[in-house]
């Protein structure tokens, strides 16, 4: 590869990743696997204001700010791509994948990428990777991300699959999944939806599997089919858990205030305050959890 002097030393970031919009949903993200430590520091960059960019292999990480302000000036991200590698001295050693809140996307891998590299863009997403064990994974990205689901799932189905295939043939290390959508965030402030990282794991996709489980149990609103009375055996359950886990419910009959005020401290305790409710109904999914934990 003919990288220039200025890359000599820097590790290579191999890696896979699938980039991806729901045009139905206003959501749009990013989701990579690498041999990589903290790959959600380098390649992943969302905004549901303009599109999703993920830059590897020799990242410039210049390409995910100026690649998004770009898409917000409407640009397809076949010329946002443009720009960017004709901009850079070392443009063919980069790869990059960007998709644009219509669904717009391209894909680019640069001469100088290790093998194998290479990727394919289709109507709402980006799939790419290098050093790959074979161009089976980039198919796997490209199944996965036409599954049906949500767009978290079907991202990190991609990922699944382009493993189950070959993945990086360097083994794994780092994954991470990053979704925006507006008003999404933490409070509605911004649109950082889903921002999950596994930095250092030798399973990095399961493992993001289940923190995208716990971000969901966390942060959910409770489902209709989900609200429980607390009454007879419920309420009796509850204030045996509660006990078990250090709390002082009342006794009797009825939910008395004694055990509203100690099943909401313990909500509060374990940051399930988004699924909590004054009324008499406790959330299946936090019940289930106070039996397991």
């Amino acid at each position: 590869m003919s990288k220039t002097p200025a890359l000599d030393g820097l590790p290579a970031v191999a890696t896979f990743s699938i980039v991806g919009v729901d045009t139905s949903t206003g959501e749009i993200g990013v989701a990579v696997q690498s041999k990589f430590l903290a790959v959600g520091a380098v390649v992943p960059w969302v905004s549901a204001g303009s599109g999703a960019v993920a830059t590897q292999s020799w990242a410039n990480t210049s390409y995910g700010p100026k690649g998004l302000e770009l898409l917000s000036q409407g640009l397809h991200p076949e010329q946002v791509i443009e720009r960017l590698v004709a901009a850079d001295p070392d443009g063919e050693t980069r790869q990059l994948g960007i998709v644009d809140m219509a669904g717009r996307s391209a894909t680019f891998t640069g001469k100088d990428c290790f093998d194998y590299a290479g990727g394919i863009a289709g109507p709402g997403f980006a799939a790419q990777g290098n050093i790959l064990a074979n161009s089976a994974v980039i198919d796997g990205l490209v199944k996965g991300f036409q599954a049906e689901g949500s767009l978290p799932d079907r991202l990190l189905s991609a990922l699944t699959l382009a493993q189950q295939a070959g993945g990086d043939k360097r083994g794994m290390q780092g994954a991470a999944l990053y979704v925006a959508k507006a008003g999404a965030g933490y409070g509605g402030f911004n649109d950082r939806y889903i921002d999950l990282r596994v930095d250092d794991h030798s399973s990095p996709i399961e493992e993001l599997k289940r923190l995208l489980a716990l971000q969901r149990l966390y942060f959910g609103r409770t489902a209709p089919e989900d609200r429980l009375p607390i009454m007879g055996a419920t309420l009796d359950e509850i204030r045996v858990l509660l006990a078990g886990h250090g709390y002082h419910p009342g006794t009797g009959s009825a939910y008395d205030a004694q055990t509203q005020s100690q099943l909401q401290a313990y909500f509060l305790t374990e940051n399930f305050d988004d699924r909590w409710t004054d009324e008499a109904v406790i959330d299946r999914l936090v019940l289930e959890f106070m039996r397991k934990y």
